[in-house]
């Protein structure tokens, strides 16, 4: 019998490993990197429950143009933002995602998930993770912009990052922002009725509560 390990406990298990490997000076960056986030209050300023969803056109890692109102005629969209290919919370989340992803289908929802990853980049993280949703390239953060949940990183994360997987060539500038790994759910009018915001990048929604929610919202 097969028991559905929860995306939460995957992440904790990654966080628990990481603190017990890295190099102290690192965590303290990286700590002190969550704080910065948390501080700029981004989580209030964002989209929130409510509030209208921005529409948007983005190219998928096939090329071809994406637009979130056109999907919105057929159902619900889970709209989710990943970091990119080398985070491997992310990786994680992506996966936990596919294999919620009937289950979203099931109660109404299609799944959109969008990174700051160049085509070439977006297109390896979905082979992959064998994803079969859309993933789009929202390059320089533009969609993350108007949702309001792109943030700044710390000169000294940017600089570990760049010196360790040179985020600027996974992103194709030199801007050394990223969106938070937020997710929402978009009704059929265009209203954000669902809203996971976290400052801290390796907290995500949980797959199964989104189907959850889902089915309740169908109730209603």
């Amino acid at each position: 019998m097969n028991i559905a390990i929860s995306l939460k406990s995957q992440l904790d298990d990654k966080k628990a490993s990481f603190d017990l490997k890295a190099d102290e000076k690192i965590k303290i960056i990286y700590k002190a990197g969550i704080q910065a986030v948390k501080d700029s209050k981004i989580t209030s300023s964002a989209k929130q429950v409510g509030d209208k969803a921005p529409n948007f056109t983005l190219k998928n890692a096939s090329g071809k143009p994406i637009t979130l109102y056109d999907y919105l005629k057929k159902g619900k969209v889970v709209l989710t933002w990943y970091r990119g290919g080398w985070c491997p919370y992310c990786n994680m989340t992506l996966r936990q995602l596919q294999q919620e992803l009937p289950n979203f289908k099931a109660n109404g929802a299609n799944l959109i998930a969008l990174t700051p990853e160049i085509p070439d980049n977006s297109m390896s993280t979905l082979e992959k993770n064998n994803l079969k949703f859309e993933v789009l390239s929202d390059i320089g953060n533009k969609i993350a912009d108007d949702y309001g949940v792109t943030f700044q990183l710390t000169d000294e994360v940017a600089e570990i990052y760049n010196e360790s997987f040179d985020l600027n060539s996974y992103n194709g500038d030199t801007s050394n922002e990223l969106p938070l790994a937020a997710t929402y759910v978009i009704n059929e009018n265009g209203e954000i009725i669902y809203a996971f915001l976290d400052a801290d990048y390796r907290n995500r929604a949980e797959p199964s509560e989104i189907t959850e929610f889902l089915k309740s919202s169908n109730l209603n």
